[in-house]
């Protein structure tokens, strides 16, 4: 039995946010692991006229592409990817969903500057080198146009009224101290969705970047242990 997984990356994100997972991924097992790049991501962001659609569809041709060449289906989707995971887990047959820093709750632009003023602070004290962070959000902050904001908001109310549909086994991984999408969205996510078998694992050293977590392979071999379930 082949196993796919398809990880699907953030807003204004790339395939470097779910990167460290997906490698330990592919040194641990001869699973396929597919990455797609949603339209207007990537290295440069090219947002304008991208609509919520877009993203789904890529999302969706990824996935029907890998169940040709897999029988066993996996989606892990980080943030906003997380709900592009939950929406394709409600209309395929899907074996297993992860969850990391999924944005049930929306994106709170107060966090985000905290996170982006933490980052001025550690500038003033010579540390920047070490807060890519800082790059990253004073990048997005002015590559988003407002409109692809609207589109996000759009993926977050279309998956919301189904979560008790959702019935595919999930593990849900939340960094608390997450800047961007607050802790309580986990919590929301494993109350609402319809799955009978799920797991909430709380990275205490994570912030939203949770791939990149200090302890992230902790929850790396939890979760590893979650998606091989029914494979013993």
């Amino acid at each position: 039995m082949k196993t796919g997984v398809l990880c699907i990356h953030g807003f204004t994100g790339g395939p470097f946010e779910v990167e460290p997972f997906a490698d330990f991924l592919i040194e641990q097992t001869d699973w396929i692991v597919e990455i797609p790049t949603l339209p207007g991501h990537g290295e440069k962001l090219a947002l304008k006229r991208i609509t919520a659609e877009s993203w789904m569809m890529e999302a969706e041709l990824t996935l029907k592409r890998l169940k040709k060449s897999a029988d066993r289906i996996i989606i892990v989707g980080f943030s906003m990817g997380g709900l592009i995971a939950m929406y394709l887990a409600m209309r395929y047959k899907v074996d297993r969903l992860v969850l990391l820093s999924a944005a049930a709750k929306y994106i709170s632009p107060v966090q985000m500057f905290k996170e982006v003023q933490e980052a001025v602070k550690d500038a003033v004290s010579g540390k920047i080198t070490e807060n890519a962070l800082f790059h990253l959000y004073e990048y997005k902050l002015t590559n988003t146009p407002i409109s692809s904001t609207v589109e996000f908001l759009r993926v977050v109310k279309m998956v919301e009224p189904y979560y008790d549909k959702i019935k595919v086994p999930v593990c849900i991984v939340q960094g608390e101290k997450d800047g961007i999408v607050p802790v309580s969205a986990a919590d929301f996510i494993y109350d609402h969705i319809g799955s009978e078998e799920k797991y909430l694992i709380r990275s205490e050293k994570g912030k939203h970047l949770i791939c990149y977590s200090e302890d992230s392979e902790d929850w790396f071999s939890e979760v590893f242990a979650f998606m091989n379930k029914g494979l013993e």
